[in-house]
């Protein structure tokens, strides 16, 4: 196929005016795009702003609940959870995580109190927030993830929350054929409209540190990641975990951190056809946000942006603590 050549195309006359910018537009952004993370903590009209995430608080249930709300009028149909449990709740076992009563729970209840099935609820399936040594799952004496131990306590975490209203259950912990697990126990409890969106190829980043705080876990984290979340380098490992997380039964897929690994998400909507959600993390929000306030950077134009990559890279939506915000910018 030939095309014509400069002086009778010019690229630059559809670029001309605004209204010729936007007929020509490829990708197209909305708050229907967003998912909005929000952290929940104990107390009664409590608001706790984190120092290292500027502009983010924790909020307790009654906070979430004005939140879940907020998230309806602007069009942002659901709201990820992450518990801020109190080190007096937290042990090795993470034995918090089954308590029906607890943060999340409470949390999941409040919103479903206040909006109803106005938006969805994605539940953080790991034991990170609540465990004493700050590792994502049951550790032997030697400080060693262990795998299946771990992989029978998320199933219990999971039946938990989807008892307490989540409608996806989203497994952050990285074990090897927890998928699996969760989606038969789920089926057996007759929760079988509750979707899993599983972290399938979440990196042992460096850019997860401001959301460590937000939970309480950065102080207490003994070791690193390492042995669980994947390799920064590696690429094609993140396709051999989605395939294997799809054929266990996840709905949905996740690539974790977000930018920085752009051309995973590209591959896997390529290989495998199916819905793929980014999580803009921690570091990366902080990162707009501190060139924000240096003056180095215009806020809305930097979300606005980097939503727009992630959607060109093939993602179906994007978690990001932006998403009241672009929400905001994007239905102005």
């Amino acid at each position: 196929m030939s095309h014509a050549s400069y002086p009778a195309l010019r690229l630059r006359r559809t670029r001309a005016t605004p209204w010729s910018r936007a007929l020509h537009r490829e990708i197209a952004v909305s708050p229907a795009d967003l998912i909005w993370p929000l952290f929940v903590t104990e107390g009664e009209n409590v608001e706790e702003p984190i120092a290292s995430l500027p502009g983010v608080s924790r909020w307790c249930t009654k906070g979430i609940a004005a939140r879940a709300r907020e998230a309806v009028a602007l069009g942002i149909p659901a709201i990820a959870l992450f518990p801020n449990t109190q080190p007096e709740r937290r042990d090795p076992m993470g034995r918090e995580a089954l308590n029906p009563d607890n943060l999340m729970c409470r949390a999941i209840r409040a919103i479903k109190d206040a909006v109803g099935n106005d938006v969805g609820v994605l539940t953080d399936v790991a034991l990170d927030p609540y465990t004493s040594h700050g590792q994502d799952g049951l550790i032997d004496a030697a400080g060693y993830v262990l795998n299946d131990e771990t992989a029978e306590v998320l199933v219990a975490q999971s039946l938990n929350q989807a008892a307490a209203g989540a409608d996806i259950i989203a497994p952050s912990d990285m074990m090897d054929g927890r998928v699996g697990l969760i989606r038969a126990a789920l089926e057996q409890a007759g929760h079988r409209n509750v979707q899993i969106m599983s972290y399938a190829a979440k990196y042992a980043s460096a850019f997860y540190g401001p959301f460590r705080d937000a939970v309480g876990s950065s102080g207490l984290l003994k070791g690193d990641k390492k042995t669980y979340q994947m390799d920064p380098a590696n690429a094609e490992e993140a396709l051999r975990e989605v395939a294997l997380d799809l054929a266990e039964g996840a709905d949905t897929v996740m690539v974790k951190p977000g930018l920085p690994y752009l051309d995973v998400v590209l591959r896997v909507k390529q290989t495998f056809q199916v819905p793929v959600f980014a999580y803009q993390v921690s570091g990366e929000y902080a990162m707009i946000e501190h060139a924000v306030a240096a003056g180095a950077a215009d806020r809305d134009a930097m979300v606005l942006e980097t939503l727009t990559a992630f959607k060109r890279a093939g993602c179906s939506g994007v978690l990001t603590y932006h998403a009241a915000h672009a929400a905001r910018l994007l239905g102005a």
